[in-house]
């Protein structure tokens, strides 16, 4: 089978690109033919038909109004993408595309370019982008469904695109264009969910298509569990930002005699940094991003880690990476947490946004180092059984075989 995989990044830059590279992988290993497409970027490993590839876009900057006009017709409809894309197709024409991750700097352009040779479309969710315009669901910090059925010009009302009204704006023009007037997505012929929470939450806010479940996998030959722990330190790993619910995680624990290692970066890094300092935390470490094994280094030498989001979390590698180095988890109840972490099982839950309740379950884990043995080799256990890539792999091609 010759597949097109399309990602706008495609090097290791967030979990839907981390989901596109390894499935890449898994396919080529089983001796499909794969390809890839997506934006041009210094990081990218060198591409076959990488000449193809749209132009680096980036919509963190400040930019003139010059800027941000054409930024926002690119949003809308990237004429570069669809040219670029056709040109490819005339070039090597798959036997079915999976998009991942194309809003903004690629936009839906491409739909109907795919569409135009004849090609079958499945596109892995890897968030709420089909249904909010901003992507979370979230509005000021806090989960919000007020877009419900097509509302979407609640995001420009409350400026939920980084608190700017322009910014909120060309989002509600682009789903509006997108999903009312151009009925766009409707050239998709099937959607993969990676957590069941997902699929639910994208059907009761008014998607329309068929939507399949398949879980994220790792390939657990690269994952040595270690069921014990050489240190009392617990470990957070993921964005820095408001929704990952870091700050509440500080709170937490900032008075106990317990360790805690954050390991990754983002916007909120200097004021939690900042804030760390100003209080004389001493049992608080940031170790920046690191990956590879001296991540699962630090992972390892853990009692377990910790997942306090305060968003809708779709199906987190994180949790899954640490089930494969066999450590429990105590994940927020929110999102697609509890589908990974059962309780008492593979790991504990507290409800989200509750630093009460999360300084609790911290020390009731902590009183017991011998569940936290059984739960890890639980945890490995369901990754080797359920979300190892042959798995993965037999359910991703009856997906492509039910729409060809």
């Amino acid at each position: 089978m010759k597949i097109l995989l399309i990602n706008k990044f495609l090097y290791p830059k967030g979990g839907d690109a981390i989901s596109t590279l390894t499935t890449g992988e898994v396919l080529s290993q089983k001796k499909h033919e794969v390809f890839y497409w997506g934006m041009e970027h210094p990081d990218n490993p060198k591409y076959q038909y990488e000449e193809y590839f749209v132009s680096n876009v980036s919509y963190d900057s400040d930019s003139g109004f010059f800027h941000k006009s054409k930024a926002a017709m690119n949003v809308l409809y990237s004429l570069e993408a669809a040219r670029n894309l056709s040109a490819l197709l005339k070039v090597n024409k798959p036997d079915i595309v999976h998009l991942n991750n194309f809003a903004h700097q690629i936009s839906p352009s491409i739909l109907s370019v795919i569409k135009s040779h004849d090609i079958p479309i499945v596109m892995t969710m890897h968030d709420y982008k089909m249904v909010c315009p901003t992507y979370s669901m979230l509005c000021g910090g806090n989960v919000c469904e007020k877009c419900q059925n097509g509302q979407f010009y609640h995001c420009g009302i409350k400026r939920c695109t980084k608190g700017s009204f322009f910014k909120s704006l060309v989002n509600v023009v682009e789903m509006y264009l997108h999903h009312a007037l151009l009925n766009i997505y409707g050239k998709i012929d099937l959607y993969i969910s990676p957590s069941e929470f997902l699929k639910s939450k994208v059907t009761e806010m008014g998607l329309k298509g068929k939507i399949v479940h398949l879980p994220n996998f790792v390939d657990l030959s690269l994952f040595k569990p270690s069921f014990g722990f050489s240190e009392r330190r617990i470990v957070y790993v993921g964005r820095l930002s408001q929704e990952k619910g870091v700050e509440t995680l500080i709170d937490a624990v900032c008075d106990s005699n317990l360790q805690l290692t954050i390991i990754g970066d983002g916007p909120l890094r200097a004021k939690l940094q900042d804030k760390v300092e100003a209080h004389s935390i001493s049992n608080i470490e940031f170790l920046g991003y690191i990956s590879g094994q001296a991540l699962h280094n630090e992972i390892q030498k853990a009692m377990f880690l910790v997942i306090p989001s305060e968003w809708y979390e779709n199906n987190p590698l994180t949790v899954i990476e640490a089930f494969a180095l066999g450590k429990p988890v105590l994940g927020a109840r929110i999102g697609g947490i509890p589908e990974l972490v059962k309780d008492w099982a593979t790991g504990l839950t507290f409800t989200s946004g509750d630093v009460v309740d999360l300084r609790n379950k911290i020390q009731l884990l902590v009183r017991n180092e011998e569940k936290l043995f059984e739960m890890g080799q639980n945890a490995r256990l369901f990754v080797e059984k359920e979300l190892n890539e042959d798995v993965f792999y037999r359910q991703l091609v009856n997906i492509y075989q039910s729409v060809m």
